[in-house]
């Protein structure tokens, strides 16, 4: 048996890769995941398990007389018997390539994680020692009050370690946590969710999420229907969320400088400077934020609009996207940065928006003469880039206010917005909290948000499906 099969531990992977490579550069990302979850159904729990899993990416550099072409492949459930295969082929499609776009010399001068040699994080069904049990009172809770509980807690631990031919030796653990709770009335006639984000399972509480749940079930014995219309709409943290997230995916600087975003500016050039609000908004991204933190670094495994693999290792600064209101920064590569003369802003991690609110949103309800309380957003879509007009649909509860009071439950609709002129639009903003946005948190989870009340939000049909 050769030494190289012996190689297991991740950093040991990527320090073989790397010396197997023959090209002018190389970057190897090997990302090491493990998994716990529960679910549940009826009160009861239904599955659970743990499982673990192996990516690696290899992207070989080729310097050529036009320019430098790169080439990426990454595969899973690498062991060291796969390493030389899996770096000739990154190596054949850099030769095979034309030069790269986004071609820029490999990072250098990071200073390497003291923790690069260490065993990858895992996580385990330990994460859930203190929820299992509160959850088992829960359950209990909702059998008492006739409610049925259905739902599962997810929770994901990625070492990712990335090494490359300059000398960059760095890793990063990122745990990632998912909590969603629907409660039903057992003719299923009613339904309500709530969501959380978490790193650890240790400040989520499934009991004062199913009382929550259950005042909820309360307001939709009555029902009422209402027409399409534009009403005044209480947006909770989570459906912020979902929509500014994908208003910060659409918020690449290459694009809004060729003419092709809503960060456009008509006639040529961008929004940069413009007032987007009339509140005091703050949206940005920080690596460090407490309870929200992500990689401190690029960790790119493709080229795209708003990432590029040569960047890997870039360090990600905290980065204010839009202040007081303005907007501030679009995302850029060191490549796009160039080309645009724009700040260099590395994508982001996190999503954090602020405009100095202190209210929560049972004290935006309180104050609320008329008007409408969703609970959640779903299967958003995009209608035209150029405005970033979305649609999508409510679920899960949409309740009609009255003098402060919520006074039913109304029936769902498809509403048609722009993330971006909600903004401007927007009257008040809430308290910032940790929040769970429910459509993107299978690729995004870590961002806090206030509830936004928007005066005249459009409901554009009835949804009945829903």
């Amino acid at each position: 048996m050769s030494s190289s099969i012996r190689i297991t531990k991740p950093h040991e992977i990527v320090e073989r890769a790397l010396e197997l490579s023959t090209t002018d550069g190389c970057v190897v990302i090997a990302d090491e995941g493990s998994t716990a979850n529960l679910r549940w159904a009826g009160n009861a729990l239904t599955t659970n398990g743990v499982t673990r899993g192996r990516t690696l990416t290899v992207i070989a550099t080729v310097d050529g007389k036009e320019g430098t072409a790169s080439g990426v492949v990454s595969r899973s459930a690498v062991t060291a018997d796969d390493l030389e295969p899996l770096v000739r082929a990154a190596e054949a499609a850099a030769r095979g390539a034309g030069p790269a776009e986004d071609a820029q010399p490999l990072v250098t001068g990071t200073p390497a994680s003291p923790d690069f040699t260490d065993a990858p994080a895992e996580t385990s069904s330990a994460v859930f020692s203190d929820f299992a049990p509160a959850l088992g009172e829960a359950f209990a809770r909702a059998r008492e009050g006739g409610r049925e509980l259905y739902g599962f807690a997810n929770h994901e631990l990625v070492s990712t370690y990335v090494g490359t031919s300059t000398g960059l030796r760095l890793r990063h653990d990122q745990p990632n946590g998912t909590l969603e709770l629907n409660a039903k009335s057992p003719d299923r006639q009613r339904s309500a969710w709530a969501g959380r984000s978490t790193r650890d399972f240790k400040d989520v509480d499934p009991t004062a999420l199913d009382a929550e749940l259950a005042v909820r079930l309360g307001w939709a014995e009555r029902k009422i229907d209402l027409p399409a219309g534009r009403y005044e709409t209480l947006l909770p943290p989570t459906a912020v969320a979902d929509l500014l997230i994908y208003q910060m995916w659409s918020a690449a600087a290459r694009d809004a400088v060729e003419g092709r975003t809503v960060f456009s500016k008509p006639g040529g050039g961008t929004r940069l400077g413009e007032k987007l609000s009339g509140l005091p908004l703050s949206l940005r991204s920080d690596p460090n934020a407490p309870g929200l933190e992500s990689a401190p670094f690029v960790i790119a495994h493709s080229s795209g609009d708003d990432a590029s693999v040569f960047d890997n290792g870039l360090p990600v600064p905290a980065t204010e996207w839009i202040a007081d209101g303005h907007l501030n920064r679009l995302t850029t590569t060191r490549h796009s940065a160039s080309l645009t003369g724009m700040e260099l802003s590395p994508g982001f991690g996190n999503l954090i928006l602020d405009a100095g609110g202190e209210k929560s949103l049972d004290e935006m309800v309180a104050g609320t003469e008329r008007g409408l309380l969703l609970t959640c957003l779903w299967y958003i879509r995009e209608v035209d880039p150029a405005t970033l007009l979305l649609t999508g649909l409510t679920r899960d509860g949409v309740y009609l206010v009255e003098n402060g009071q919520v006074v039913g439950e109304v029936n769902n609709f498809r509403f048609n917005e722009s993330p971006v002129d909600l903004l401007s639009r927007a009257s008040e903003a809430g308290r910032t909290e940790k929040t769970l946005p429910r459509e993107w948190s299978d690729w995004f989870t870590r961002a806090a948000m206030p509830a936004l009340r928007i005066p005249d939000f459009n409901m554009s049909s009835v949804s009945k499906g829903v």
